[in-house]
């Protein structure tokens, strides 16, 4: 962003002037001229954002060091395109240009279009990151507090690397979990980002028709008691086992005044047969409930009547509650939410967490609440690490006690411990001390 930029209306005439034919009669001072017009573009028009947008991502590389030490992880995994633009934002925002940029060049795109197609199309990319943005710094900023005051560490995935990616990990038809941390002498807790997620169902036909709703809302971050490696339940109601914990981010100041909204599925007739759903019907109960109608019919018939619905942002919030049924659900928000707001959302049970900003440390009452739920819920065999010196002496022992395998070896080992505890505890304090 040093490099300083030509005045944006001089590049604008001089793309004008190229009319081009098409992309391969683009000589190497033509393509630096386009190049140049998307990085000016950005600066021009987003050069207040493209600060704030650097200020974020070093609170999330900052973030990202911590959390992977917090936990003894080796690193954080990034998606392909948050990591374009966490590595160099307005390198990837002006690639949101590359196709605009030469329609306007070759005289397809007039200068009024061009305008205005650039500047969404690099708006949409830029609110997109900053979003993503502020949920990872979440989830890793409870990560690290997690990893610090309750020993916590890392122990899905095998790779030990904390996965961010969201997409492309449930092929097979089941939704693995983004992290699994095991918190020393409480239990698991399992965290997916964003599900649920689109999956392969193959014939199951009235499943994959559902589906389609929940995927069209879906969380920010699933919090689940115990070592849970998919959520996908196809005979459950709803499809997804219940969460422990909800957790929805959010990065805008005024993001309660926002509303969305929401076709794709909601929008589509549906049959008698799909009707007779019990997930469809649970979920368009949920929906009838945030529109305040009378039945899950009414509700069905205003949402067909506007081929879709608008939701406030709170609304959203509180039908995700509704329809996944968590034992809690946390809003965390950067800045200060207004008291009325937050009124509408505790009605319903949701617990508000604002004016957050950067500060891990505000997430405290969110992170005790997730070292409660820590389980060995889905926990059969448990893996510990022994060191090399201790594997060769319980293989020793092994052979003195004719046992055929070190888990038998080790379940009697425990089992006398447990029986004779108050002598062990006693001998073991008595050497700890002698130690010290």
């Amino acid at each position: 962003m040093s490099r300083s930029c030509k005045d944006i209306s001089e590049l604008l005439e001089a793309a004008k002037r190229i009319r081009l034919v098409d992309r391969e009669s683009v000589d190497l001072k033509t393509e630096k001229l386009l190049e140049e017009l998307r990085r000016c573009f950005v600066i021009h028009y987003f050069l207040d954002e493209l600060v704030e947008a650097r200020t974020w991502i070093k609170m999330f590389q900052n973030i990202v060091r911590k959390s992977v030490a917090a936990v003894n992880a080796k690193n954080v995994l990034l998606p392909k395109e948050f990591r374009s633009f966490v590595i160099d934002p307005l390198h990837h925002l002006s690639k949101k240009l590359f196709n605009y940029v030469y329609e306007f060049a070759r005289g397809r795109l007039d200068e009024d279009s061009f305008l205005r197609v650039a500047e969404a199309a690099v708006r949409t990319s830029l609110r997109s990151n900053l979003r993503s943005l502020y949920e990872n710094w979440v989830f890793l900023a409870l990560v690290y507090e997690l990893g610090t005051m309750y020993n916590a560490r890392i122990v899905f995935p095998e790779h030990m690397h904390i996965l961010l990616e969201r997409s492309g990990r449930q092929r097979s038809g089941g939704i693995p979990p983004n992290l699994i941390l095991a918190l020393e002498g409480r239990g698991y807790i399992s965290f997916f980002l964003e599900a649920p997620r689109p999956i392969g169902w193959g014939d199951t036909r009235d499943l994959a028709k559902s589906w389609k709703f929940y995927v069209a809302l879906r969380p920010d971050l699933l919090v689940y008691s115990g070592r849970i490696v998919d959520i996908v339940v196809p005979k459950g109601d709803p499809p997804i086992l219940q969460p422990t914990i909800i957790i929805e981010c959010k990065e805008l100041e005024d993001w309660y005044l926002r509303t969305r909204e929401v076709r794709g599925p909601f929008a589509e007739p549906m049959t008698a047969e799909e009707w007779r759903n019990r997930w469809l019907r649970g979920l368009w109960a949920g929906l009838a409930d945030i529109l305040g109608v009378d039945n899950v019919e009414r509700a069905y018939e205003v949402v067909k009547r506007k081929k879709g619905i608008r939701l406030r942002e709170p609304q959203i919030v509180k039908l995700y509650a509704k329809l996944y049924r968590p034992r809690t659900m946390f809003l965390v928000s950067r800045r200060f939410v207004p008291s009325w707001v937050k009124s509408e959302l505790e009605a319903d049970n949701i617990v508000v967490i604002d004016d957050v900003g950067f500060n891990e440390e505000k997430l405290k009452e969110l992170v005790d609440e997730l070292e409660k739920i820590a389980s060995y819920e889905g926990v059969d065999v448990d893996l510990v690490p022994v060191r090399r010196d201790d594997i060769e002496k319980l293989d020793k022992l092994m052979m003195l006690t004719g046992l055929k395998s070190r888990e038998e070896l080790v379940s009697a080992l425990i089992r006398y411990a447990w029986v004779h505890r108050d002598e062990f505890v006693k001998e073991f304090t008595k050497h700890q001390k002698s130690n010290s």
